[in-house]
């Protein structure tokens, strides 16, 4: 099958979340340099990232403490500064080719309000667990995301940072997959073999339009 649509994750895919976990180094009253080695320790060992809150702040409610944040006027927030330089040329690469976009990942109403800020326009769709009730790397997600895109399953590829979270399930979908490395899981997991099973490997999303069309021709 051709690819007809590409998804995209949000966190290290579209946005930069520096900031976000520096504001929640800040939050924990923790040493920026100290929260993301143990972050990246956290993602080494192949454990949940929300771990890394625990080790510093036990019993730790990531739901209650973003409420906590928005209440004293610190939200968690991104916008455009934070969006990784070649996410807009692509996505106009791309819809230039006639592919159909969306954005998909786990994220809050309140991320999915500041993307649909960002990228309504440029982008077909844009949906969030919270919008769902179903998170990655649960199949539901990635069967909620073959519901709302006009494409067969085959059709579809999903593009993420995370082996766990987004090229493994999604491949379980029935979708093809592409792993950018960047941020701490992309640059983490790059070795695992597992990385093998990606459709694409890509250090930037500007590679996209060159590969699909490849892989289509190839493909027709």
């Amino acid at each position: 099958m051709t690819i007809k649509a590409v998804v995209f994750d949000v966190g290290e895919c579209l946005v930069d979340e520096t900031r976000e976990y520096g504001t929640w180094a800040d939050w924990l009253g923790v040493p920026r340099h100290t929260f993301v080695a143990q972050f990246g320790a956290v993602i080494a060992e192949g454990r949940d990232y929300r771990e890394t809150f625990q080790v510093f702040r036990p019993g730790f409610d990531l739901y209650e403490e973003r409420e906590k944040r928005a209440a004293a006027g610190r939200p968690e927030w991104f916008g455009e500064d934070d969006i990784y330089p070649d996410v807009r040329p692509a996505f106009a690469h791309l819809r230039a080719d006639g592919m159909w976009l969306a954005i998909a990942g786990n994220q809050t109403v309140r991320a999915g309000g500041l993307l649909r800020e960002l990228f309504t326009g440029d982008v077909d769709l844009i949906g969030t667990s919270d919008d769902w009730g179903a998170s990655k790397p649960d199949l539901a997600f990635f069967e909620r995301v073959a519901e709302v895109v006009p494409a067969a399953v085959g059709e579809i590829l999903y593009v993420g940072d995370r082996l766990d979270n987004d090229v493994l399930p999604a491949a379980r979908a029935g979708m093809k997959t592409a792993l950018i490395r960047r941020g701490p899981w992309g640059w983490i997991q790059q070795h695992a073999p597992a990385a093998e099973q990606a459709t694409f490997r890509i250090d930037s999303l500007a590679e996209l339009p060159e590969l699909i069309a490849k892989f289509n021709a190839g493909a027709s």
